[in-house]
C-alpha cells in the first residue's frame, strides 16, 4: 500500500470527515445491537424482527447507486450527504408515536424504517469516496492515513454501545425512538461542517460507463467475496443481541461484548498502516474470509463461554475492520476517479444490500425453526465461501497481470 507521499487535504478538512464518520457510526452503534431488542420489546417475533431489521439493507440495494450516480455526474458529494442527513432525520421522527400514541405495527414501523434508511444508507459511499479523493496518492489509498481519519467511527460506535446499553438496561427500551432522532440530528451537524465539494470534481469531464470495470473477472470474484462475507456478518448484525439475551446474557454484558469488537477493529484501524502492506490485498481478503468463517463457528459451537465470545469478539479486528480497509483500497485502484462513488455504492449495495435482506428474512426463519446457533453456523458457511471467493480474486488478478506481462 502507499508508503509514497499523502495528498494534500487540509488537516482541518479530514478532521471533519472524521467526525461523520464518529457520528454516522454512532448511529450504526445504536441501531444494530438495539433495534432487534426494542423490536422484540414490542412484541413482534423473531421472523418480523429479521425482516425489520432486513429493511436496511433492501434500501442498500436501491439507495447507494442511485444517490451515488448523481453524484459522480455532479461531482457534488457533499451537498447530496446534507440532504440526504436532514431527510433522514426527517424521516426517523416518525418512531417517535410507537407505541404511545401509534400501536406497533410491522407495516408502520417497517415504512418509517424504510424511508429513513433510503437516506442514511447512499451517506457512506458518497462520504468514503470523497474521504479517499483526500487520503489517495498517485499509489492509491493511504491506508495508515484513511485508518486514522475510520478509527473516530469506531469510536462513536463503542461510546453508543456501552453508553446506551447501561442506559437501556436501567431506563428500559421506551427511549429508543427519541435516540434515533437525536442521534440523526448530529449527522445533520456533522454533514453541514465537511468542506464544500471541490471545483475540480465539478469541472471534470463526464463520468466514465462502469461496465468494462465490471467486466474484468477479478471485479466480479471481488463482489461475489463480498456478497457472502456480509451475508455472514448479518447473523452478527441482526442475531447476536437476542442469540446472547436467550443464553441469559445481560443487557450490559451485551453491550459490553459489542464493545469489545470495536476496541479491537480500533486497535487494528490506528496500526493497519503497518500491516496490511505486507502481503497483497487478495491474500488479505483470503485471510480476513477464512477467520470470519472461524469466527462464527465459535459463536454457535460456544455461545455460552464468555472467555470464546471474548476472542469471538476481539477477531472483528480481522473480519471487520482490515476486511474493511482492504476492499475500500482494492475499490479505489479499481474504481478511480468519477467511478468512484460507484464502485463505493456497488459494494453497498453487492456486500450490503442484497445478503443483507437474505440474511435478516432467512436468518429470521432459521432461527424459529432451529435457535439462533443455526444461525450463526450458516454464517460460518457463508464465511468459507467468502474465503473461496477472495482466492479466486487474487487467482484471476494473477492471470491478469501474467497475460498484460505476455
Amino acid at each position: 500500500m502507499p508508503t509514497g507521499p499523502a495528498a494534500t487535504a487540509p488537516r482541518g478538512d479530514l478532521w471533519r470527515f472524521a467526525a461523520l464518520s464518529g457520528v454516522y457510526f454512532a448511529f450504526i452503534g445504536y441501531f444494530n445491537p438495539y433495534l432487534p431488542l426494542w423490536l422484540s420489546e414490542l412484541g413482534f417475533g423473531a421472523f418480523t424482527i429479521g425482516a425489520l431489521v432486513a429493511v436496511q439493507s433492501a434500501t442498500r440495494v436501491v439507495a447507494p447507486y442511485a444517490w451515488a450516480w448523481v453524484a459522480d455526474h455532479t461531482g457534488r458529494r457533499i451537498r447530496l450527504l446534507r440532504i440526504a442527513s436532514t431527510a433522514a432525520c426527517l424521516c426517523g421522527a416518525g418512531l417517535l408515536p410507537t407505541p404511545g400514541w401509534i400501536a406497533p405495527h410491522a407495516g408502520y414501523v417497517g415504512l418509517v424504517l424504510f424511508l429513513m434508511f433510503m437516506n442514511t444508507s447512499a451517506m457512506m459511499p458518497m462520504a468514503e469516496a470523497a474521504l479517499a479523493q483526500r487520503v489517495s496518492t498517485e499509489r492509491g489509498l493511504d491506508v495508515g492515513r484513511y485508518g486514522r481519519i475510520r478509527v473516530w467511527g469506531s469510536i462513536g460506535f463503542i461510546v453508543t454501545v456501552v453508553a446506551f446499553g447501561f442506559w437501556f438496561d436501567r431506563m428500559g427500551l421506551r427511549w429508543f425512538a427519541p435516540g434515533v432522532v437525536l442521534i440523526l440530528f448530529a449527522l445533520v451537524l456533522a454533514c453541514r461542517q465537511l468542506p464544500a465539494d471541490k471545483a475540480a470534481d465539478e469541472g471534470a469531464p463526464a463520468a466514465p460507463p462502469l461496465r468494462p470495470v465490471l467486466a474484468q473477472r477479478p471485479v466480479r470474484w471481488f463482489f461475489a467475496s463480498a456478497f457472502f462475507m456480509v451475508l455472514a456478518h448479518m447473523s452478527l448484525y441482526a442475531f447476536f443481541s437476542l442469540h446472547l439475551d436467550a443464553l441469559g446474557y445481560g443487557r450490559d454484558a451485551v453491550g459490553l461484548l459489542w464493545a469489545v469488537s470495536v476496541v479491537a477493529e480500533i486497535g487494528w484501524f490506528l496500526v493497519q498502516g503497518r500491516w496490511i502492506g505486507h502481503g497483497t490485498l487478495e491474500r488479505w481478503l483470503a485471510f480476513a474470509c477464512a477467520v470470519a468463517a472461524l469466527r462464527f463457528a465459535a459463536t454457535a459451537a460456544f455461545g455460552a463461554s464468555l472467555t470464546v465470545m471474548l476472542l469471538a469478539q476481539a477477531a472483528h479486528a480481522i473480519t471487520f475492520a482490515a476486511h474493511h480497509s482492504v476492499c475500500m483500497a482494492w475499490i479505489t485502484r479499481h474504481f478511480p476517479g468519477r467511478l468512484r462513488a460507484r464502485g463505493q455504492a456497488l459494494y453497498t449495495v453487492l456486500g450490503y444490500g442484497l445478503p443483507g435482506v437474505l440474511g435478516g428474512v432467512a436468518g429470521g426463519a432459521l432461527s424459529e425453526a432451529a435457535g439462533y446457533a443455526a444461525v450463526f453456523w450458516a454464517a460460518a458457511a457463508a464465511g468459507a465461501l467468502a474465503a473461496l471467493a477472495a482466492w479466486r480474486v487474487g487467482q484471476a488478478a494473477h492471470k491478469a497481470l501474467s497475460a498484460t506481462e505476455s
